[in-house]
C-alpha cells in the first residue's frame, strides 16, 4: 500500500479537494502508474453535479498519461518506465459484449466501475487512511499515482508529450469511434458537427483527416467556432445569428451524408437529425443528462431513412493503437485542441471553469509536470 495525493469527490460537498489516501498495489492484470496528466470532460462535471448517479466520496479523472512503476501478474504489454496512456473505458474481455466485438459496452466495466465505482475485479484501490473505500471514476486520475487494468493501457512513442497525450484517451478516443467506428465518415463526405466542446473539436478534426470535402461546424460561441476552423471546420456556423438548415441546405442543395451531435440535449439532438441528409446518418456523441430525451419528428425520420446511432468510446483494442498512431504521425494537433492548462491543485478551478463555459477546447490538468 502507497500514500498518494488525490483530488477527492467527497460526500458532503460539490467542491474537489486534495487529500492524503491510501493506494493497493496492482492485482493481476492492472498497472500501477505515476500520472502525468488528465484531462477535464463533461462526463466528470455531470458527476460532480450529481447529473449522474455515482458513489461518493470518489477521485475522478478518466483521461490519463504517465510512467508504469509497477505490474501485476499476467502483464506483459508494459513494463516499468514505459511511457503509457489509458483509455477510459477499460474492457474485461471476456463477456458478451467484449467477446462481439463491443468492447465499448463492455458489461463488467459498467456494472462493477461506472455503477459502483470499482475495478474489474468490483473492488477499489484507493481508501482513506480510517479505512473508507473511494470510488474510483475509470482509473481516478485526479491522482498523483494510480492503478489501471491493463486491458486499458497502452504504450506511447518517446517523442509523443505526456502533458499532451492525455486527451487521447478520452476526447481522440471518443472522437475516433464516432468518427472512424459508428459515423465511418470516408473521403468526400459532407458533415456537420453540432456543439465544438472538447469532443465536438475532436470530432472535427478526424473528420478533416478522414477527407470530408465540407465541414460545418453549430455552436453559439465564436472563439469555439473560431478554433474548429483551424482543426478543420470548412463552415462555422453561430446558432444565435444564422439558421444551420438554412446555411446548409442553401451551400449544398440538401443535408448532409454525417451528423455529430456532440453537446447531449434535446435541442441539440433534434437539431442533429434536422440537418442530414435524405439517407444520411446522425451519431450522437454527446452524453445528456437525466430526462433529456429523443424529441424529433418521427415521419421525417422514415420517410427520409435517416439513422440515428449512439456512440460511447470505441473500440479498445484496435482505436486506440490507431489514435495514437495519429498522434505519433503528427495528423492530430493535440497540443492545439488542448486550450487550458491547469496545476493540479486547480483540479476544482478546472471543472468550475467547464461548467462556466470558460475553456475553449479541452483543458488538461498537470499532475506531474516532471513527467514530459
Amino acid at each position: 500500500m502507497t500514500e498518494i495525493t488525490s483530488q477527492v469527490l467527497s460526500t458532503t460537498s460539490p467542491d474537489i479537494a486534495a487529500e492524503s489516501l491510501e493506494l493497493d498495489a496492482p492485482k493481476a492484470d492492472e498497472v500501477l502508474i505515476d500520472v502525468a496528466a488528465c484531462g477535464v470532460c463533461h462526463t466528470d462535471l455531470h458527476v460532480i453535479k450529481e447529473e449522474v448517479n455515482f458513489p461518493r466520496p470518489a477521485v475522478l479523472g478518466h483521461e490519463v498519461s504517465g510512467v508504469v512503476v509497477d505490474v501485476g501478474d499476467d502483464v506483459e504489454h508494459v513494463k516499468a518506465g514505459d511511457r503509457v496512456v489509458a483509455s477510459f473505458i477499460m474492457p474485461c474481455g471476456s463477456c458478451r459484449h467484449c467477446v462481439d466485438g463491443l468492447e465499448e459496452i463492455c458489461e463488467v466495466f459498467f456494472e462493477n466501475n461506472r455503477i459502483n465505482g470499482r475495478l474489474l475485479d468490483g473492488t477499489t484501490r484507493m481508501h482513506r487512511p480510517d479505512g473508507t473505500d473511494v470510488a474510483m471514476y475509470s482509473m481516478s486520475g485526479h491522482s498523483s499515482r494510480t492503478v489501471v487494468p491493463a486491458s486499458g493501457v497502452f504504450g506511447l512513442p518517446d517523442h509523443v508529450s505526456l502533458q499532451d497525450a492525455a486527451i487521447l484517451g478520452c476526447s481522440i478516443f471518443t472522437a475516433y469511434g464516432s468518427v472512424f467506428e459508428t459515423g465511418r465518415v470516408v473521403e468526400g463526405d459532407t458533415v456537420a458537427v453540432v456543439a465544438a466542446g472538447g469532443i465536438g473539436l475532436s470530432i472535427t478534426h478526424l473528420a478533416a483527416a478522414a477527407g470530408a470535402s465540407r465541414i460545418f461546424v453549430i455552436d453559439l460561441d465564436d472563439h469555439k467556432l473560431a478554433l474548429a476552423k483551424e482543426l478543420g471546420a470548412t463552415d462555422v456556423i453561430n446558432g444565435r445569428e444564422q439558421d444551420p438548415l438554412e446555411v446548409i441546405t442553401t451551400e449544398l442543395g440538401h443535408g448532409v451524408d454525417k451528423v455529430f451531435e456532440a453537446l447531449g440535449t434535446q435541442a441539440t439532438v433534434t437539431q442533429a437529425v434536422s440537418l442530414a441528409d435524405d439517407g444520411g446518418r446522425v451519431v450522437l456523441t454527446g452524453i445528456a443528462p437525466p430526462g433529456h430525451v429523443l424529441d424529433t419528428p418521427i415521419a421525417h425520420v422514415v420517410r427520409r431513412k435517416i439513422q440515428i446511432m449512439g456512440s460511447y468510446g470505441a473500440t479498445v483494442s484496435t482505436a486506440m493503437p490507431a489514435v495514437i498512431e495519429l498522434a505519433a504521425e503528427g495528423k492530430v494537433d493535440m497540443a492545439q485542441l488542448i486550450t487550458n492548462r491547469f496545476t493540479f491543485d486547480q483540479t476544482d478551478a478546472a471543472y468550475k471553469a467547464l461548467d462556466a463555459r470558460e475553456i475553449r477546447g479541452r483543458g488538461v490538468i498537470s499532475i506531474n509536470p516532471d513527467l514530459q
